[in-house]
């Protein structure tokens, strides 16, 4: 789940983000827009946020519990289904296991990486992927920084679980192509914050 709240650009809005969605449609409540999408709520606009929310909701990107009770109050007001997120991490350091040749794409690899509680599998075009590398794993259910929902999919046939990250898919600095290669101080399964 994802919160952004920018008052001089958009107005008085907290937007939600739980989904990436395919078909959405909108329902208006009174002060809430709820964006379904096969009758799932993927996301929420609430309006004059800064008179239902404390300032440090207001400035955070990431929810917890506390959030998505608030959330859920506003909800209930407006006469609304509640929400019941994921709020596990989505971002987290992940142990390249293994990497080979994709068998129909000549620049794409094939990894499995070991995230802590599961081993992805994860197709990856970077060249500088490799076996034995601490990285950063967008987990699917992740939200990246251009607004990109990570979901399991299919590259060119191999199925893909989330995604092997650059710096600047983090919003980092890039100061090298190819994904971000964490030094080895760096707990596998660990949530990950750009900093």
């Amino acid at each position: 789940m994802r919160l952004t709240y920018n008052k001089n650009h958009v107005g008085d809005v907290l937007l939600v983000t739980l989904k990436g969605a395919n078909d959405p449609e909108y329902i208006h409540l009174d002060g809430v827009t709820l964006i379904k999408d096969n009758g799932e709520i993927v996301g929420l606009n609430i309006f004059d946020a800064s008179e239902k929310f404390s300032e440090d909701t207001l400035n955070s990107e990431l929810s917890n519990e506390a959030t998505v009770s608030e959330i859920n109050s506003v909800l209930k007001k407006a006469g609304a289904e509640t929400i019941e997120p994921d709020l596990s991490p989505k971002f987290v350091v992940g142990y390249v296991l293994t990497r080979e040749d994709h068998p129909d794409a000549t620049r794409l690899n094939v990894t499995t990486v070991d995230v802590g509680d599961e081993t992805l599998q994860i197709v990856c075009g970077a060249k500088n992927v490799d076996k034995g590398q601490k990285v950063v794993v967008a987990k699917p259910g992740a939200i990246m920084q251009n607004g990109l929902y990570i979901k399991p999919s299919e590259l060119r046939g191999v199925e893909s679980n989330g995604m092997i990250c650059s710096k600047r898919e983090l919003g980092l600095p890039q100061d090298e192509d190819g994904i971000y290669v964490l030094p080895e101080t760096y707990n596998v399964g660990d949530e990950f914050k750009a900093e």
